[in-house]
């Protein structure tokens, strides 16, 4: 008798989201967890969905900027085997908390902070388990036209300008009521 390996099925980046199932706004991010302004515009997505709660849901993807932080692809990885355990936006915010400490050993402690229990938490990271999906998310953002971080879509419309809370919120507001006339328009048809 042969026996199979198991085929294990991984939970990539663009299926994990925060927010309610069906809200009419999607907004998502291309960023990465050493990079300071992501970090800061992390607090302000904190921000837009407290505000806009049942309204927006929010998918972050990865985009390491390798030559210049290094440790941004093994802290994206970090971030995707947490979330095989639903432990995804606890990874994350821990990240960004922890930005100038995403050595290996680091990231393992930042796991079990976050509540991570996967014994094969740093094997999988040394060995590079969910580098494909990180690798995923940036090819992604490349055929998005992803020049800068953070760089956000909504409703995967590009948004232009700076990630402040006023100016996403503005931009919030507006994917609103265009989502608000397309169940009319279609009536009238």
């Amino acid at each position: 008798m042969a026996f199979k390996k198991e085929i294990e099925e991984i939970i990539e980046p663009k299926d994990i989201f925060v927010g309610k199932k069906d809200a009419p706004i999607t907004l998502m991010e291309f960023g990465e967890y050493e990079n300071e302004d992501c970090a800061k515009a992390n607090e302000v997505v904190k921000q837009l969905l407290e505000e806009y709660e049942g309204k927006i849901r929010f998918n972050f993807r990865h985009f390491p900027l390798t030559l210049v932080h290094q440790r941004s692809m093994k802290a994206g990885e970090a971030a995707v085997a947490a979330g095989q355990e639903g432990k995804f936006w606890e990874m994350h915010n821990i990240l960004f908390s922890n930005r100038r400490s995403l050595g290996t050993t680091s990231l393992k402690l930042h796991s079990k902070e976050a509540g991570v229990k996967n014994k094969k938490f740093l094997d999988d990271l040394v060995n590079g388990v969910y580098g494909w999906q990180v690798q995923d998310d940036l090819k992604e953002g490349i055929d998005r036209g992803v020049k800068e971080l953070p760089a956000f879509f909504i409703n995967d419309e590009p948004f232009t300008g700076k990630p402040t809370f006023a100016n996403l919120s503005a931009a919030i507001e507006l994917a609103l009521k265009k989502s608000k006339r397309k169940p009319a328009a279609k009536q009238r048809a």
